[in-house]
């Protein structure tokens, strides 16, 4: 098992997530992070601190497309250890559902 992050992260981008990692496997993207699963090593401490509730253990279903997303762009983005300011306008777009279509940017972040 493995933990990815959702379109529920996109825009929102609270990193309090980063900043519990042991492994250091968040990867940063311009509005957005993901989990890099061959590096997560299962320990669920990123989940409960994640206030958009944007990570899942890859067992729930639908998650089969995330895991996927995750790696692909964790290969893609620099890696992200230090937490760091969310958007200005993360909360305005915290529970917005189906983000991905409209606003995912497939850019990097800065990465640390």
């Amino acid at each position: 098992m493995t933990y990815v992050v959702t379109d529920a992260c996109i825009r929102c981008k609270y990193m309090d997530c980063v900043e519990v990692c042991p492994v250091d496997c968040f990867y940063e993207g311009e509005n957005m992070l993901v989990i890099a699963p061959d590096q997560c090593i299962d320990c669920g401490v990123c989940e409960p601190e994640c206030p958009p509730e944007a990570i899942h253990p890859d067992s729930d279903p639908g998650m089969e497309g995330w895991v996927k997303f995750n790696a692909e762009y964790a290969e893609k983005w620099p890696n992200t250890f230090m937490k760091k300011e969310p958007p200005s306008d993360a909360a305005e777009w915290d529970g917005v559902p189906d983000k991905y279509p409209e606003h995912f940017s497939p850019e990097p972040g800065e990465g640390d």
